[in-house]
């Protein structure tokens, strides 16, 4: 659940009542550092298109090989 006051960023609950102790016992709330612009973008660049391209980049016997230890080890029993 998110609250918007007047124009002012969206807060969930928790952050709304860390902000009402904070002004009551006089201390600083930390705020969130704004995120790069061109980090997130570049980021996301990479993430879009990250897993076509590795699939693109293997070998048919390759994915079956890493497909088979992925089921191996999400099936193998916990000790």
């Amino acid at each position: 659940m998110h609250v918007v006051y007047c124009g002012m960023p969206k807060k969930d609950l928790n952050q709304i009542a860390a902000n009402i102790v904070a002004l009551t016992t006089g201390t600083k709330v930390k705020e969130e550092v704004a995120k790069n612009p061109a980090a997130v973008a570049l980021g996301r660049l990479g993430g879009l298109k990250g897993g076509k391209a590795r699939a693109d980049s293997l070998s048919a016997t390759k994915r079956k090989e890493i497909a088979r230890k992925a089921a191996a080890s999400r099936w193998k029993t916990k000790k």
